[in-house]
């Protein structure tokens, strides 16, 4: 008999790191400037850790294709597991929106030229409804495309990382110098804060690892190595890109710019001609919008699934369980177009009447990571009560006496919801709000849509 071959949680942290990694972040976590250094290990620490052996607990413990929600609805019931089944479905057509917004930035970007409402409408519906196809093909029928996406990103990242630190050695310039060690700290006002929850929205899907534990030799001393590992690694694709944008431009810039003009810039620090400067803006353009396509296309079948299961459970509306004849939910998928369509068409309109349009990116995906980031705090809370009510023997358990288990718990869930307060309000000020109104009106109207789902949910026994 075949000795059954051990996968390493290792394998499974640097193949989660592949699909997670997503490029459209970088410049958010730009924008945050040097002080991202210290977030990004202070968050390894208090966030990506903790919430990485939480995971591998419940995931290992309670195996379900449901998940989070499962968890979640053992613990508190189907109503909580509606509430976190809504939020974590409707960050994803938010998530596209803010892509589509990103691909017509690119485009212009790029080719140096001004879209009309028509072409805005035809980029952004026809990337939207091309990820929202795919998302309806088989995993196995995608396998390529979101291979190819993954080796793209990787070399997009290296790529601008590399030219941001030989430009920096070069020419001895940033535009977002460190002049102490001062500067690699965070400032202590309100929008600082709102740092925080960028650099957890990167971390994010950890929990998937959890399934491989039954197939490791030693999961006790794998699982917190590896999640050390794997946070390091996931800052250091993020940090590498966003120093490379931190060196070539302002952080005022940043948060307008697209990421391509990086490259456009610093290869002009170094004297490259401009013909070979706009060869290669294009090249990185068109990877950048196809690792886009290709990002959303690895995420879908995962949240299409929890919405089916959800709607099979009563937790989601019933169109969401609908399949096609490949056992795909389809119709997850269909609603996934619908609503990053309306809120693309919505989105192009306001930007016809105001000059913010350059501001729509930032505006749908704040609040697709908001409501992502609510979807999971009930996530803490679940484990702590269920390692009190549920005597299920553990195949992993979170290391640790009473204090340090609470500790574990409560300070990841404080961080979470600090990060949503802070994401909506940066500041509190009268002008800080009015600019940031639409995030918070499509939150208040996530969350009375949520309601009314969560209403309708019976109450009865978990499964």
């Amino acid at each position: 008999m075949t000795k059954k071959k051990k996968f390493r949680l290792l394998d499974a942290i640097l193949a989660t790191v592949c699909i997670t990694l997503v490029v459209e972040s970088v410049a958010p976590t730009a924008a945050i400037g040097n002080s991202q250094y210290f977030w990004w290990i202070f968050l390894i620490i208090a966030f990506c850790v903790p919430y990485g052996m939480i995971s591998a607990e419940l995931g290992t413990t309670f195996p379900s294709e449901g998940g989070m929600y499962d968890w979640v609805k053992k613990a508190f019931g189907p109503k909580w597991a509606g509430r976190v089944a809504w939020n974590y479905w409707i960050n994803f057509p938010l998530w596209i929106a803010s892509l589509a917004v990103a691909v017509t930035d690119v485009v212009a970007g790029i080719f140096e030229i001004e879209l009309s409402i028509v072409w805005l409408l035809v980029l952004q519906l026809g990337y939207t409804w091309l990820v929202c196809y795919l998302g309806t093909l088989r995993v196995t029928d995608t396998k390529e495309l979101v291979n190819l996406g993954t080796v793209f990103k990787v070399v997009f990242v290296l790529a601008l990382g590399a030219l941001g630190i030989y430009t920096f050695i070069k020419t001895g310039e940033s535009a977002n110098p460190i002049t102490s060690v001062a500067d690699l700290f965070p400032s202590l006002d309100l929008a600082g804060l709102s740092f925080v929850s960028i650099i957890i929205f990167n971390f994010l899907g950890f929990e998937v690892v959890a399934t491989f534990v039954d197939d490791m030799n030693e999961p006790k001393k794998e699982i917190p190595k590896a999640l050390i590992v794997g946070g390091t690694l996931m800052a250091l694709f993020y940090i590498l890109p966003a120093t490379g944008v931190n060196v070539s431009m302002s952080l005022e810039d940043a948060e307008v710019a697209g990421i391509t003009e990086s490259f456009a810039i610093l290869l002009g620090n170094l004297g490259v001609s401009d013909v070979i400067i706009r060869a290669v803006v294009i090249v990185a353009g068109l990877m950048f919008i196809y690792t886009m396509v290709a990002n959303i296309t690895s995420w879908s079948f995962g949240v299409n699934s929890v919405a089916k299961y959800a709607a099979d459970d009563g937790g989601m509306p019933k169109i969401f369980g609908k399949t096609n004849k490949a056992g795909v939910p389809n119709w997850a998928s269909y609603m996934n177009g619908i609503v990053a369509s309306v809120i693309c068409i919505v989105g192009i309109i306001l930007g016809q009447l105001s000059e913010s349009a350059s501001n729509l990116f930032w505006t749908f995906f704040s609040l697709s990571l908001v409501t992502l980031l609510i979807s999971y705090i009930p996530l803490f809370l679940s484990f702590l009560k269920l390692r009190k009510t549920d005597k299920t023997e553990r195949v992993y358990k979170v290391p640790g006496n009473d204090f340090v288990i609470k500790l574990v718990t409560f300070v990841p869930f404080i961080l979470l919801i600090l990060g949503v307060i802070f994401t909506m309000f940066g500041d509190f000020t009268k002008e800080y709000i009015i600019d940031n109104l639409p995030l918070i009106i499509g939150v208040i109207v996530s969350f009375i849509i949520e309601e009314i789902l969560v209403s309708r949910v019976k109450e009865k026994p978990s499964k």
